[in-house]
């Protein structure tokens, strides 16, 4: 006997979309006024794990549909004009509640870091941590960097490496500015040293107070 399953509606879908809340990889937004605010967005989903944005939504998770189409044009100039490289995403359209909800899936991108434009045209790299759009790190973006050698590459574990080992087991968490005073290095070679045990798998960044620090990597907690 063959047993036909209902389709999920729309009403079902975005409900279902919004139980879940604002988290890594969802975000929602009322409106959208401007573009440059979106790529920021857009910027974190491609630059973390990828992620979904729901326009029409508010905060508090209450659909208010959107306004105009013009919306769709927002999100097309955030990815196109505002975003380097530019940022892949699918656009779908939804009717919840009798209102029009759209609903943008961004990947995680394979050409990291994305940059967002400010109002002067510089780039500024982000990174999604829980439902927050935090800029990157000197650290982030070496880390990126760092990716296209391969993971095969010779390091030699120096005196400096030791350091930055022991000093890590030695501390729940450590900043970059206690790094660099305690190594007595270079912010550029702090930079390149946690990026390169953050590759290799020996180190994780962790936002605490609203700063970036870094610790030992935990198998339980996944990467920012």
């Amino acid at each position: 006997m063959q047993v036909r399953m209902n389709p999920m509606t729309d009403d079902d879908y975005i409900r279902a979309l919004i139980a879940e809340g604002e988290h890594r990889q969802q975000d929602f937004k009322f409106e959208i006024s401007d573009a440059r605010k979106i790529a920021r967005t857009l910027s974190a989903f491609a630059n973390t794990a990828g992620g979904r944005l729901l326009i029409g939504v508010k905060d508090n998770g209450r659909i208010a549909g959107v306004r105009s189409e013009e919306e769709a044009y927002m999100i097309e100039a955030a990815a196109r004009l505002y975003c380097s490289p530019e940022v892949e995403y699918t656009l779908t359209t939804h009717r919840a509640e009798g209102r029009i909800v759209l609903v943008a899936e961004v990947a995680e991108s394979v050409s990291k870091p994305v940059y967002a434009r400010d109002e002067s045209g510089k780039g500024w790299a982000y990174v999604r941590v829980a439902d927050e759009n935090i800029l990157a790190t000197r650290v982030h973006i070496r880390v990126w960097k760092q990716a296209a050698r391969p993971l095969g590459e010779l390091v030699e574990f120096s005196d400096r490496e030791r350091f930055l080992l022991d000093f890590l087991r030695e501390n729940e968490y450590i900043t970059f500015n206690q790094y660099c005073r305690k190594g007595r290095i270079s912010r550029r070679e702090a930079e390149v040293l946690l990026a390169r045990f953050i590759r290799f798998g020996i180190a994780e960044p962790c936002f605490i107070e609203h700063n970036f620090c870094f610790r030992l990597c935990r198998s339980d907690v996944s990467d920012v």
